[in-house]
Order: C-alpha cells, then structure tokens, then sequence
C-alpha cells in the first residue's frame, strides 16, 4: 500500500508565540501513527536517487523506510546505524532539502518524503524504547574486545567528523582518544547549534555510546597550545585524525567592529549554548543569510531582554542560501529581515554599539557562472538600532597547528581523495577542515572514511 497524499504528514511543533520564551525543542517529533503514514508514501522507487545521489554516506533509505511501514522501527534503526553514527542528531540538522529529500522522486509532483523526520523519527524511538539493552550489548562487545586495547590513535576534535571516526575506530578494536580544545565534548554540535534544533541530551547519548565502547574523551587540550603531532607520536598514538573543523569566524572588516557588542556568531552561540549567557542587549541584528545566521537570529530572539531582532542580508530571499524551513520559522517567530542591505559602518558612542550603519542594494545581472552581484546603491545609507551585533557571514579553519602537513592557499588541509591520508605519514584529516564548512552528515562520511582507513593503516 502507498499513500499517494501529495502533502507530507506535518510533524507537530510549538506555536511560535510559546516557543520564543524557550529554549526547547520547535519540532516535538512523530507519533507511530505519523511516521507509517509518512513512511507509505515512499514510491518505492527503482534508482532510489535519495540513497544513491542525495545522501553523502548513501545511508540505506528505502530499506528503513520499508521497515517503518512495517512498524518495525528497531530494525529501521539498525539498517541507518550500518552507516550512520549520529541518527538522531542527522534527522534534525541535516539540510536534506539539498540531500536526500532534494532527491525524492515524490518532490517532482508534491512533497517529497520526510526522510529526515523519519530518520529522528527512528533514532527516538531507539532511544526511548531499546537504547538501554543495545548500550549494554555495546558496552559487553567493547570489553570482550578488551575495550580498545589495540593500537592506539589520537581524534582532534569532537565534531561530527571526529566522532564518527573514533566509533569505526573503537569498532576495529583500537584504544582511542578524543582531543578537543573546549571544556565540552561535540564540537560545532554542543556549542554551534541551539538546543531548540539539537537537544543537549541527544548529544550526550550519542556520546555516552562512544564511552560504551571504550572511547576516551579529554577536553581543554588543543592542539598547538597544549600538545602537538609530534608530541602525540612521543606518546605512542601511531595514528592521529584531523577534525578540528572550522570555527574561526569571518569579521565584517568595517568601521566601529572593534565596539564592545559586536559578537562572532561562533562566540555568540558558545555562551548561550554553553554557559547559558545571553547578551545585554534589547535591539540584535545577525548580519549573513545562512544557516549560521539563522540559528543566530533565533537563539536571539529567545534571549531574556530581546525585543527586537533583525537580520542584515545584502542579496534577496532567492540568493540566501539558509534552510527555506528554517528561515519560515524565523520569520514565525517576529524576525525582521532586511534584504538586499549591507552593513557599512558599526555606530557606537562610548565604545559600546548604539546602531548599524547600512546601504540599500542592487544586484547585477547574473555573470558567468549565474551568480547576482549586490551593488551599492548611491545615497541610500541609513542606521539601524542595535545594541548588540552578531556576526554570521561565514568561517575558516585554522591550521597552522598541524606541523608537517600540506596546506592549500585557502589553508585547508591537503590529503589523498581515497584514503583521506595527508602529507605526513599516519596523519589523516577530514570534514571542514578539509572542504570547507559543509554539512554534519559529509563531515561524518569523512570521518568513517578516515577511520576504516585508519584501522587497515594500523592493522
């Protein structure tokens, strides 16, 4: 049977007038019911596109699928962790509207199928249903294989790309160690994703899983500052993954940025996930039309004295590149978008921001490669009301700790396309710091990929 519905069963979330006032989750997830019915309008088509074109690990989608309209969802649960790590923490922060539902044949004429709530959809139902007895058998699995007494490998960073590396690593039966230069454990998922979008204690199951199976984790040590490659090999770590990311933001590079008030959204972000520190401030605009800037405006919009929020994007809605879901949720909530606008100057009067100096835009027509240029336009400056500033128009990775291996001109590591190898011998790397910022589930494919690399490399 196949539900031919050409709308998708809507998953139910709080109203935005509530949801404002909190931190918890906006989407509250599928019942039973809702996931079969979603789950029956799967074509069961024969090129499966959404595995085979649209995911970067090519998790097995039609075949979870099948299991959930069977209601057997522990089994849907063990076909996704074949090839994926972080189920639950995919589902919800993964773009899949460029991925796997991008690729849905049911988008053609309609809705294509929500893989990614389906995904959750399972993770939680694992979770709340059979997690306790799979972490055991996990945990027993790990000691029978003398919980990772073989040789031993080093993980910098505790992101996604890290984090899937070490679990291939742990299942080899290898003694690893995570190194990550924060006080906590997750990377840019702990500290770079609101918890409305990724709960903390999503996380800290994943997480738990890795101790399970043998994984140690040491937080506050960075590479370059508190140890280095060569250290590690002193140490006898015969194998070391590169997965530091890339968490250095980009700054707007005007007038008046230096002011007390303007803020990286990486900085920003950290407090209000981390130490639950929101700024003093009643009047923020989030300047960059991505995903980073949407978690911004709406982690803002959420701080205690927020009154009004406002996003600066110089291009128009149909240049941002921002998740089209979520950029509907933040205007739900009461943000302000001011599009095809570009921050000039930051104002401030006693070495605090009071306002943001800005010009109106234009675009081009579209160059070579189809890509619209924003002009100014002449004698269009106004200032917008600020008391706070964030930040969110991009980021890069930092390198230089990483003694004895290539670098691109952009500054990105350098390694071999099928084994993820760099220029120096035993050292791997992969995920941003490698492409670029990208996305959580092509940072864990590299992960795995470096890690099955990694093993046969020790073995």
């Amino acid at each position: 049977m196949i539900n031919l519905n050409k709308a998708r069963t809507r998953m139910p979330e709080q109203d935005p007038a509530v949801r404002t006032g909190n931190f918890d989750e906006v989407a509250t997830g599928y019942t039973e019911e809702m996931a079969i019915r979603e789950a029956l309008r799967c074509l069961k088509c024969r090129e499966h596109p959404c595995m085979t074109d649209g995911c970067p690990i090519h998790n097995n989608i039609p075949a979870f699928i099948e299991k959930i309209t069977e209601g057997a969802f522990e089994e849907a649960y063990q076909i996704l962790t074949e090839t994926t790590s972080l189920p639950a923490v995919c589902g919800r922060v993964c773009p899949q509207y460029l991925q796997c539902e991008g690729k849905c044949v049911r988008g053609e004429k309609g809705r294509p199928v929500a893989i990614g709530a389906l995904e959750r959809f399972v993770a939680d139902w694992h979770r709340h249903h059979a997690a306790s007895e799979a972490d055991a058998s996990v945990k027993q699995e790990a000691e029978a294989a003398g919980s990772g007494s073989g040789a031993k490998a080093a993980v910098i960073g505790s992101g996604p790309a890290g984090l899937a590396c070490a679990g291939v690593l742990a299942e080899k039966g290898c003694s690893v160690t995570i190194f990550e230069k924060e006080e906590v454990s997750g990377g840019v998922l702990a500290y770079g994703i609101p918890k409305f979008r990724l709960p903390a204690e999503i996380l800290e199951q994943e997480l738990a899983n890795l101790k399970a199976a043998g994984v140690r984790f040491e937080t506050g040590k960075a590479l370059g500052k508190d140890f280095t490659l060569n250290d590690l090999e002193a140490e006898g770590y015969r194998a070391v993954f590169l997965g530091n990311g890339a968490g250095q933001s980009l700054r707007l590079g005007v007038p008046g940025q230096e002011l007390e008030g303007v803020l990286p959204a990486s900085a920003f972000l950290y407090d209000v996930n981390c130490k639950n520190e929101y700024p003093d401030a009643e009047k923020i605009a989030v300047i960059g039309g991505g995903n980073v800037a949407m978690d911004a405006c709406r982690a803002a919009v959420r701080c205690p004295k927020a009154k009004k929020v406002t996003v600066v994007y110089r291009r128009s809605p149909a240049e941002m590149p921002a998740d089209p879901a979520e950029l509907k949720e933040a205007e739900a909530e009461g943000i302000e978008f001011l599009y095809l606008t570009g921050p000039v100057e930051v104002v401030g009067q006693d070495g605090k921001v009071t306002g943001l100096k800005c010009q109106k835009m234009a675009l081009t027509e579209p160059d070579a490669s189809g890509r619209r240029k924003p002009v100014p336009v002449p004698d269009s400056e106004f200032v917008l009301d600020a008391d706070c500033i964030i930040e969110a128009i991009g980021s890069r990775s930092d390198n230089a700790c990483a003694d004895g291996v290539d670098l691109s001109d952009r500054g990105l590591i350098l390694v071999d396309e099928e084994s993820l190898a760099t220029s120096r011998p035993g050292v791997y790397a992969g995920g941003d710091t490698v492409t670029g910022p990208k996305t959580v589930i092509a940072a864990m494919g590299a992960g795995r990929k470096a890690g099955a690399a990694m093993a046969a490399y020790l073995a």
